[in-house]
Parts: C-alpha cells; sequence; structure tokens
C-alpha cells in the first residue's frame, strides 16, 4: 500500500490526514494502489489508471478525493475487464457510476462534500454536485443499484437492508 507521508496532497482537499483515510478505505475494498512509473500516462495530474490499478505520482500535489473518484471508476468497472482497466475512456454512465461510488466511499473515510466535489475538478460542476448529493439527488445511485451495489430507498425498505449511500458490496 501506497503510504500517505511518501507523497504530496493539496492541503485544502484534507492534506495527508484525508489522503490516509482514503488509501486505507481503498486497500480494504480491494482496489490497489501503487506509485506512477515511468511509462503509465497520467489521467489527472499526479492520478492515473493503469492494469486495473490506481497509480499515483509521489511528487504531483494531489486532491485526495481524488483517490476516491478514480477508485470508483475502478470499483464499477465490469470485473472481467477490470484487471485490464486504463486509461479511462470518457463514458457519461461510468462518470456517474464513479461519482455515487465516491460519494458513498467519502462517507466511509469521513471526507465533506467541499473536499469530494473540490473546486479544482468536476469541468466546473462542483457546486452542482455539492448541492445534489446534499438534498439526497444522488446521480449515479441508481447505476449502482442496478448492478447490485446498492439499493434505492424503495428496495431497502422492502428487503431490510441499507439504501444509497450505504453500499452492499464494493466492487461490482
Amino acid at each position: 500500500m501506497v503510504a500517505a507521508e511518501n507523497c504530496s496532497w493539496r492541503e485544502e482537499g484534507g492534506g495527508e490526514d484525508v489522503a490516509r483515510r482514503c488509501l486505507r478505505f481503498l486497500a480494504d475494498v480491494g482496489i490497489e494502489v501503487d506509485l506512477l512509473g515511468e511509462k503509465e500516462a497520467q489521467l489527472l495530474d499526479g492520478l492515473a489508471i493503469y492494469e486495473g490499478r490506481l497509480l499515483i505520482d509521489p511528487d504531483t500535489p494531489v486532491w485526495p478525493s481524488d483517490l476516491l473518484h478514480e477508485g470508483g471508476h475502478i470499483a464499477v468497472a465490469d470485473p472481467d475487464k477490470r484487471t485490464s482497466l486504463g486509461p479511462i475512456e470518457a463514458d457519461p454512465t461510468d462518470e456517474m457510476m464513479a461519482i455515487a461510488w465516491s460519494f458513498a466511499a467519502a462517507r466511509q473515510c469521513c471526507v465533506t462534500l467541499e473536499q469530494l466535489f473540490h473546486d479544482g475538478g468536476y469541468r466546473d460542476d462542483s457546486a452542482r454536485l455539492r448541492t445534489a448529493f446534499a438534498t439526497g439527488h444522488y446521480i449515479g445511485a441508481p447505476m449502482l443499484g442496478y448492478y447490485g451495489m446498492t439499493a434505492d430507498l424503495r428496495t431497502a425498505m422492502a428487503q431490510g437492508i441499507e439504501s444509497f449511500p450505504g453500499m452492499s458490496r464494493w466492487l461490482r
């Protein structure tokens, strides 16, 4: 597992403390995080997905919550394709699922909405995403439900289980 103290983090995103919690969570759910090598292309500044692993450049300051978002892409990927995943192609459905997954994960890691949907990302949609998730408009959650990773309120009540943002499993 990558050690948070060996990497650079955006302090306004919670810094090393938030990064440590996110890294621990990803390891616990089975998402591998390694250091970025010279041969792997970066998707975001400091991060890449390569062969189903999340890679981080230890010298590039990273928003800690971006670990959760990129980890979400790995988590929601087709299990048969997960080990060969990367770099991520732009797909609106996968993006919405990764956003919902990262919100559920952020709650497990005590990451705030401001830290998760920071103004440094999300193509200037950060404020809209913070408002949507704060008011229970869980963009992408129905697709997580479709894959059996969570349940909507109606299904959860009928089955006596927790609804989103509770997750019945973290990997598709």
